[in-house]
């Protein structure tokens, strides 16, 4: 049995040096001099030990009844190791805040987002949720402290933004309770105490109709035109406009062939699914008068060279997502029509023709049976 005179005289050794109390009741001795109480047991047939407290600060008695404790706690059928952990793991959950917790969700998304949806993503919880909630511990944090937050950003008329921040956290939250850190998801049951989303206003768009007459004020506008060029582009295409901005010559296929296609990789698309475009007779005009506009792809510089619509200087090194849209302001079609109208006017379009059916999902190996069809109707060669 140990004694505080033998416990005193004990000295380091280039190894650790054990001595037993009984009961499995240890002093360690590092190399350092430091003399740490351990206690060595049996459960479910393996050998363990457990650490505590460091002598003399545990004195020799406290240590005694430190072991006696964890034999009781032995005898009943609990593992005093696996006790200790799930108390760290408790306080270190207890300690976890909610910033940390979305910082840590953000890093495991931003692989499977784009650059540009994963900073816009941080920005909004960034500006409207972290000044509220970023510093309180994720198991504090109650759903009436999470709609007082949210009805800040109704009370400024941004019900759309409020909802979508409530998706956003509510994935915080689940990210977190597989684990155990996080008990539930307070966002849950907000829903029905937040302003209700308005009825949705679909895209303003120019009708079919009005086509010739779109293209007659098109054609009579002064603004640049790699503008121009980049706005026809998109219509013709049929692509969001962040995929006309960021398009690149690599992406291009078979140009010389009788089936060109460009072929917009999985990252830059919304779905994050790679997306292929036929490209008819009308786009391959196109390209060339592109090209030809592209002073850096003519002079070779690989910076900017490589875009469709390069602007030296601006963040992206790209034109703005603002550039076309000024086409259709000055034409007097502020609040008529928009960009991103031309893809819902290409769906009517191509859906009333009955040449095209919706893609659906459909297990590996079950054959595609969607009528096949041109890559463009004929309404929409106007387009051109």
């Amino acid at each position: 049995m140990l004694s505080d005179d033998l416990l005193t005289r004990l000295t380091a050794h280039d190894k650790p040096l054990k001595k037993s109390d009984g009961g499995g009741l240890l002093i360690r001795v590092e190399p350092s001099g430091r003399k740490i109480w351990q206690l060595a047991y049996r459960f479910d047939g393996k050998q363990k030990t457990l650490s505590g407290g460091i002598y003399p600060d545990t004195s020799l008695s406290q240590a005694r009844a430190w072991r006696d404790r964890n034999k009781r706690l032995i005898a009943g059928g609990t593992d005093p190791s696996s006790l200790l952990e799930e108390r760290k793991f408790q306080r270190r959950a207890n300690a976890l805040t909610f910033e940390a917790l979305a910082i840590e969700w953000l890093k495991a998304r931003k692989s499977s987002w784009s650059p540009r949806y994963y900073r816009i993503t941080k920005r909004r919880l960034e500006a409207d949720i972290f000044p509220h909630l970023g510093s309180k511990s994720v198991r504090s944090i109650l759903p009436r402290h999470v709609l007082e937050v949210l009805r800040l950003v109704e009370q400024r008329g941004s019900v759309g933004m409020a909802h979508r921040l409530r998706g956003t956290c509510s994935e915080i939250f689940r990210y977190g309770i597989p684990d155990g850190r996080v008990d539930s998801d307070p966002c849950r049951d907000l829903i029905s105490a937040m302003v209700k989303l308005p009825a949705t206003r679909h895209m303003a768009k120019v009708e079919a109709k009005d086509l010739p007459t779109f293209f007659r004020k098109l054609n009579a506008d002064q603004g640049s035109r790699m503008s121009h060029l980049a706005l026809r582009w998109t219509m013709l295409t049929m692509v969001r406009t962040q995929e006309t901005r960021f398009a690149t010559w690599s992406e291009f296929e078979g140009l010389g062939t009788d089936e060109p296609v460009w072929r917009i990789p999985a990252g830059r698309m919304k779905m994050r699914t790679e997306h292929v475009v036929p490209l008819p007779p009308q786009a391959i005009t196109l390209l060339r008068e592109i090209r030809d506009e592209n002073p850096y792809g003519l002079a070779g510089n690989e910076r900017f060279g490589k875009y469709l619509f390069p602007v030296a200087g601006s963040r992206s090194d790209t034109i703005s997502e603002n550039r076309m849209l000024d086409i259709l302001y000055r034409m007097g079609l502020r609040g008529k029509v928009t960009v991103h109208g031309f893809r819902s006017l290409a769906s009517t379009v191509l859906n009333e023709s009955g040449l095209f059916l919706p893609v659906k999902r459909r297990s590996k190996g079950t054959p595609d049976r969607r009528r096949r069809g041109t890559p463009f109707s004929d309404n929409m060669m106007l387009v051109c």
